[in-house]
């Protein structure tokens, strides 16, 4: 087994117990701290909690028989105070409004120490970070946020600087500079935080609040559960995130972070409550993360249009590993907000379950040519009862103008500044068991082709009550069941040791696709 490190705090660790598994361990493993017992860990990413700071450990991690899998060393950081919530007047009583007590004792916090937020039902508005510090959300503790939304800060989209030269963004939604209400926890512009604990963090959204009407604007655009708007070095460790607004957390124009050993859930009915969106991002980590909400559980993104243009600015070196997704729409999405494109991201060793599409891509005419989706990588995945696995769709049909003919039309268009582009993607040792819908649909757009489709060591199942259902959202597409492979409008697709079981018809259906390499 190798051991590896992935966080660490004052009062905390986050590890990777890498014996080959996905989300969980191959068997369950007994850990000791300094030769006591610390429990057990049956998940690849696993976190210690009450350590003391500035403390040297060893853990020992033993399987069920005693035998020694492995030890690894760490020393925790230094802590200067801890500051109290409960000692600076919050109640946790779950009905005293506790907010700014909360905020008090963050805003006292020095460098290096840490605000402390105990035991409790702690009922709040919106929180904001601050640089530097450390906030434990103890087991036992759950933030419960408030659905009246004129308690609640708006965000502007764009404030123009004072010279009329420049501009600030707070609020966003889908990709647009629009008022949005601030996060339960928000993050703006700080740096070097760490939000870490067992505790909950509950947005109390229902359809009698935030999931009423959910795409009506009402003062401005529901708020997201965690917003961080231009960070650096934020890491977020153990929390569990539920009944989020909206999306439950969104980095935004923000690098170098990392997210490990949360839970994130949310019914599966709750509407657009996608798991984790970084929106022109660069160096995220998501690691050891399970999903169970109503949307996508991971959907990487870089602004629509305006945004796109405007900063360029796309998400780069996203990785995502040893995570759990269930019940989603998408299990990992590419768009279709990508205004600025995609470059650099890896997607591994996870398992899929009971989501609409695995590997999911989508993107649109008008996207722009900055909007370029490349060097994307897919491997050593698990799939079970998933309708489509893989899916890249040119002619996603969100937005007013979805299903106009300029967006929806197989007629070739000229190639100009709205066209966006897929570029090389690589799918390698994934296995999918019980599929409905299609194995593999790809529809590039006619002028301007998806460039290169690699497929290696790919293994995909039908269930024998295969569902039928469209594969991808675009006008024209038919519903179908236990579909091969379709690709239409790809200039290279290498298929290598590609194995599809109880597909109906023809198992290539292919349009428009230059070179086809199979083996």
């Amino acid at each position: 087994m190798e051991i590896r490190l992935i966080m660490i705090t004052a009062r905390s660790a986050t590890l990777e117990l890498n014996d080959g598994g996905t989300y969980e361990t191959k068997e369950k493993y007994h850990m000791l701290l300094n030769g006591v017992e610390r429990g057990t860990a049956e998940t690849v990413v696993t976190s210690l909690f009450d350590l003391k700071p500035d403390t040297s450990y060893t853990l020992d991690v033993r399987k069920e028989d005693g035998t020694d899998a492995g030890s690894i060393s760490f020393r925790t950081d230094e802590e200067f105070v801890t500051i109290n919530v409960r000692e600076l007047g919050a109640a946790g009583d779950g009905l005293s409004d506790d907010t700014g007590f909360i905020q008090a004792a963050i805003m006292a916090c020095p460098p290096k120490s840490r605000v402390l937020i105990p035991k409790g039902k702690y009922k709040i508005t919106s929180i904001f970070l601050k640089s530097g510090i450390s906030l434990e959300i103890a087991k036992g503790a759950e933030l419960l946020a408030e659905t009246d939304r004129n308690r609640f800060a708006k965000f502007p989209g764009r404030i123009e600087s004072y010279d009329e030269k420049d501009e600030y963004h707070l609020g966003t939604w889908e990709g647009n500079p629009l008022p949005m209400f601030a996060g339960i926890v928000s993050g703006i512009g700080v740096s070097d935080v760490k939000l870490y604990g067992e505790g909950i963090i509950n947005g109390c959204a229902s359809e009698e609040n935030w999931w009423h009407n959910p795409k009506v604007r009402v003062g401005a655009f529901r708020p997201r559960m965690l917003f961080l708007n231009q960070c650096k070095r934020i890491q977020v460790q153990g929390i569990t995130f539920r009944n989020s607004p909206a999306w439950v957390i969104h980095p935004f124009f923000s690098d170098d972070l990392l997210f490990a050993n949360l839970k994130v859930r949310n019914p599966q009915k709750s509407p657009n409550t996608d798991g984790l969106d970084p929106e022109s991002c660069k160096n995220v980590e998501i690691m050891g993360v399970h999903f169970s909400l109503g949307d996508d559980c991971i959907a990487v993104k870089s602004g629509k249009v305006y945004m796109g243009r405007k900063y360029k600015r796309a998400s780069e070196n996203i990785h995502v590993c040893h995570c759990l997704m269930e019940n989603g729409h998408g299990a990992v999405t590419v768009g279709s907000e990508i205004g600025a494109g995609v470059r650099g991201m890896v997607v591994e060793k996870c398992r899929f379950s009971h989501t609409d599409r695995g590997l999911r891509i989508k993107t649109r005419r008008g996207r722009g040519e900055d909007s370029v989706l490349d060097e994307i990588v897919f491997r050593d995945i698990e799939m079970d009862n998933v309708m489509t696995p893989f899916a890249a769709n040119a002619f996603y049909f969100c937005d007013p103008d979805g299903k106009t003919e300029y967006v929806q039309s197989r007629e070739a268009f000229p190639v100009d500044e709205r066209t966006p582009a897929l570029k090389h993607f690589l799918f390698e040792n994934i296995r999918a068991e019980n599929c409905h819908v299609a194995a593999i649909f790809f529809e590039g757009l006619p002028e301007q082709k998806i460039e290169k489709i690699e497929m290696k060591n790919c293994s995909i199942s039908f269930a024998k009550d295969a569902k039928k259902d469209v594969p991808i959202m675009s006008a024209g597409v038919e519903a179908c069941s236990k579909k091969g492979i379709h690709a239409v409008n790809v200039k290279q697709l290498i298929l290598e040791n590609v194995v599809i079981e109880g597909a109906l018809g023809e198992p290539l259906e292919l349009e428009g696709v230059e070179e086809l390499k199979q083996s």
